[in-house]
């Protein structure tokens, strides 16, 4: 797997006329944001050796390169998931790309179910901490030599990145609350006794990505901020029924808001 990686890095050295040292992953609906880059070129997903290929409607499959900012940037449009039949090694190899091509801050988004009352639709929750539900640890094997064996889990999303996130935000009027992200396998959307588990077990939102990748990225001493558009809520004893296509739609008008964040973290940095 480590040839692979390298491999693939140096396909895209070879090709890249930029040099970033912050990447963005799109979640489902959140692809608006790419369109913000500018001096941009890109890769798609399929002529990239060894990448995965995104199978999830709403996801463009490609990795853009450019300016966000002012500041050189790359971007996956698309993610891949552990319910499309990934390894996490393969959900993951992205991130040990961009360790090899010099990343050093990464900003992911998502769109996430809400269960915490105080919630609406819409919501941009600024991610805290998070509880890995997944079968499958993205860590587990042969340990890189990008980080420990047993890497410290105390503050896996940058505590600096998230306070600068929520400064920008009240300068901006924009409504962000903050909270636990929980990442489970799906793909199935959450049963009501599900939401209800998830929620007194200390989570806000839950999502079927993010959490793989954020590990890895703390793995290899990437500072990492993570914030989920809050598209559908699924309370207690408040059954929600939910489709992919509502999850898009809620994630498309929310996303401007999360982009001005981002756009201004990226340029402050």
């Amino acid at each position: 797997m480590y040839e692979k990686i390298q491999e693939t890095a140096s396909w895209l050295k070879e090709r890249m006329t930029t040099s970033p040292k912050t990447a963005i992953i799109l979640g489902t609906g959140l692809g608006q944001l790419a369109t913000e880059i500018t001096d941009s070129y890109e890769f798609s997903y399929k002529d990239i050796p060894n990448f995965p290929v995104s199978t999830v409607e709403g996801h463009a499959g490609k990795l853009i390169f450019g300016k966000l900012g002012g500041k050189d940037i790359m971007a996956m449009e698309g993610r891949f998931h552990y319910y499309e039949g990934y390894s996490m090694k393969e959900v993951t190899f992205p991130i040990r790309v961009m360790y090899e091509l010099g990343i050093k801050t990464l900003f992911v988004s998502n769109a996430s179910g809400g269960m915490n009352p105080e919630f609406k639709i819409g919501d941009l929750m600024i991610i805290t901490d998070h509880i890995n539900f997944f079968p499958e640890h993205p860590l587990r094997g042969k340990n890189f030599p990008t980080g420990p064996r047993f890497p410290d889990m105390h503050e896996t999303y940058d505590h600096s990145l998230i306070n600068e996130a929520k400064q920008i935000a009240k300068e901006k009027g924009i409504r962000v609350v903050e909270g636990v992200y929980i990442g489970v396998q799906g793909p199935t959307f959450e049963t009501p006794a599900e939401y209800k588990m998830y929620h007194r077990l200390g989570a806000d939102a839950v999502g079927m990505s993010t959490v793989p990748e954020v590990i890895v990225a703390h793995h290899c001493g990437i500072r990492t901020f993570g914030i989920s558009i809050i598209t559908d809520l699924g309370l207690e004893d408040t059954p929600v029924e939910v489709s992919h296509e509502e999850v898009q739609v809620a994630a498309n008008n929310a996303q401007p808001l999360m982009t001005e964040i981002m756009r201004e973290m990226i340029r402050r940095a």
